[in-house]
């Protein structure tokens, strides 16, 4: 059996087998139709007599499901699941909706070239067969996040035939500079905007272009959610701390007022992950911010046990105009080889909760023994 180690992360560098560990797996499941309006003119007449015009506007809405989680790898080659599809399997009936969402660390690539120096303990890159898009979408994902420290791991070539992958496999994909992924739930049309602390990804450290590009994204779509990779790492990671966080000497952003300012640009929601912990969700302006979905799958890569342990798939229901429907947690729980399943004792339920009421108060997210998300109150 492969003993799992503990990684840290330096700057753009995999995190050092860490002591401490992305805990939870998120999924947000949002379920969104939208009707075209009809408009009914009757024609005006030449003659003197002033002709009244029948204007009638019928706009109809409905609902879309988005399923969102945490980072997820497969492994690193040579080191891999043998059945990649089997190591999702236990978890893919959670993940059905229309839209299905995730952070991909790492990239799919043949290529050699590593950002890591061959004597390196303390870097780490991460790649995966270009055939693997193919798992990510037959479990289900339809959008897969690039806004984090490994989407270069293999430099350009590599970032460049991860993209390739990805979009052969008929997935959306987001957060490389300037990018805006674009994806359609019938008529609908569902924006993702990807933020990470690096100059080769949509870059959440410039607030004022990030905001350009989430109002941009406004223009292009009905509903804008928005990502951001960021916060530090590990165990004692959990709270949002309402600063800069840091990790290894490097600046991972300031959770908060990024994802306040996200929504005064014109956001519907916003996801995160990246401490690889679960943290606490919130409330603002009537939409809700998910500040760590922790970790998904990762296939032998980080240390386990406690709250690295926790995770969660998240189920959002947003009409087409992006307001708040319904929204709803399912507990997860990754096995020692990062495997994720539904867990029975669902704790990472009761783990939210807390972390929502210590870092927000009356603007926590509540979650119910059965895992709904309370809409906020008034």
């Amino acid at each position: 059996m492969v003993t799992k180690h503990a990684r840290a992360s330096t700057p753009h560098h995999r995190r050092a087998r860490r002591l401490v560990l992305w805990g939870g797996t998120g999924v947000l499941i949002v379920a969104l139709a939208v009707g075209a309006a009809t408009i009914l003119r009757s024609p005006s007449t030449t003659t003197s007599t002033t002709t009244t015009v029948a204007v009638t506007t019928t706009t109809v809405v409905h609902n879309f499901t988005l399923s969102a989680v945490g980072d997820t790898e497969l492994g690193d080659t040579p080191r891999v699941p043998a059945n990649p599809a089997a190591y999702l399997a236990p978890i893919e009936s959670s993940l059905a909706a229309s839209l299905v969402f995730g952070n991909l660390e790492g990239t799919m690539t043949n290529a050699a070239s590593s950002k890591c120096s061959p004597t390196s303990t303390e870097c780490y890159a991460f790649r995966v067969p270009a055939a693997f898009a193919a798992i990510y979408r037959g479990a289900g994902f339809t959008v897969l996040n690039s806004a984090n420290n490994h989407s270069h791991d293999f430099g350009a070539q590599g970032a460049a035939d991860t993209t390739h992958a990805i979009e052969a496999a008929g997935i959306v994909q987001a957060g490389l500079p300037g990018q805006i992924g674009v994806a359609h739930v019938g008529t609908t049309k569902v924006a993702f905007v990807d933020f990470a602390p690096y100059w080769n990804t949509n870059n959440l450290l410039d607030l004022p272009v990030a905001a350009q590009l989430i109002a941009r994204a406004k223009t292009l779509a009905n509903v804008v959610v928005v990502y951001m990779h960021a916060g530090a790492e590990g165990t004692s990671a959990d709270h949002v701390t309402r600063t800069t966080e840091t990790y290894f000497g490097e600046n991972r952003g300031n959770e908060y007022a990024f994802a306040h300012a996200a929504i005064n640009a014109g956001a519907d929601l916003v996801l995160a992950s990246g401490p690889h912990v679960l943290r606490g969700m919130e409330w603002y302006r009537g939409h809700l911010i998910a500040y760590s979905l922790g970790d998904f799958a990762n296939y032998y890569d980080f240390s386990a046990g406690g709250t690295l342990d926790l995770s969660a798939v998240l189920h959002v229901t947003l009409s087409s105009t992006g307001s708040y429907v319904r929204e709803w947690l399912t507990p997860v729980r990754l096995s020692a080889s990062g495997q994720p399943f539904v867990d029975p004792t669902r704790a990472s339920i009761a783990f939210v909760n807390t972390l929502s009421r210590q870092d927000f108060g009356a603007a926590g997210a509540v979650i119910k023994p059965d895992g709904a998300i309370a809409p906020p109150a008034g």
